[in-house]
């Protein structure tokens, strides 16, 4: 089975949709979880419409993006582990999960994959396809199909669910990069894959709210804390609805 957890915060706006997109995935037998981190509008319930388990957050300090991951992740039963983000939507569900699954099923040394981003076609600009494929897509490719490192953004990882324990999961202390951290510890231990032939659609929101030039830039000088600090250089990553 296949555990689909999708981390949410005041998603109200678009989580239906896009649950309703991964309600559609049949070919393999599945399990949809939803984390909310507290949302202050309708978001939870309209999860419960949909998810086979809703779990809020109850903690007093916010729940950031790692932890709200870990916490599907705990609560999964699932051989596979999906991490799939709220804005996010795959064209034909059942082709792409059976593609990507039984790649994981034929080769046992493959422990995490993720696929190309792209924004949705009624979003998209030039600018947004120039800078995915050059900033984001060329990337994940070079750094897991070649160069072996692992590589990945937070919209869509699937991940084998026995090293995602045996890593005890996504880096809780980081605000921003917890995705790729995570893919760099994976690709350690075996191999990680970037489908070049399959895509994830997402709103391009945040591109389009703050500018490709600073969240580059913010990608940038976190990448370096990352590698040299071991943190993140951004106390919280300030979600964009």
């Amino acid at each position: 089975m296949i555990s689909i957890i999708v981390p949410t915060l005041n998603e109200e706006k678009i989580i239906e949709d896009t649950l309703k997109n991964l309600k559609k995935i049949t070919v393999v037998p599945t399990e949809l979880i939803v984390t909310d981190g507290k949302s202050t509008d309708r978001t939870a319930e309209i999860a419960r419409k949909y998810a086979d388990e809703v779990i809020v957050h109850t903690g007093e300090t916010r729940q950031n993006i790692p932890k709200g991951k870990n916490a599907g992740a705990a609560a999964a039963q699932g051989k596979y582990l999906m991490f799939f983000d709220a804005d996010c939507s795959i064209p034909d569900p059942n082709a792409f999960v059976k593609r990507v699954f039984d790649e994981f099923e034929r080769n046992e040394k493959l422990l995490g994959a993720t696929a190309k981003l792209k924004i949705l076609k009624e979003n998209e600009t030039l600018t947004d396809k120039i800078f995915s494929a050059l900033f984001i897509n060329w990337p994940h490719y070079l750094f897991n199909n070649i160069l072996s490192h692992g590589s990945s953004s937070g919209e869509f990882q699937f991940i084998r669910r026995e090293y995602f324990e045996k890593l005890n999961g996504y880096d809780e202390n980081l605000s921003l990069g917890e995705d790729n951290e995570f893919f760099w510890r994976l690709a350690k231990l075996g191999k990680t894959k970037f489908f070049n032939d399959l895509t994830v659609f997402h709103t391009g929101r945040r591109f389009h709210s703050v500018g490709w030039a600073k969240i580059l830039w913010k990608w940038t000088v976190n990448l370096v804390y990352m590698k040299f600090f071991k943190k993140s250089n951004h106390e919280e990553w300030t979600p964009i609805r």
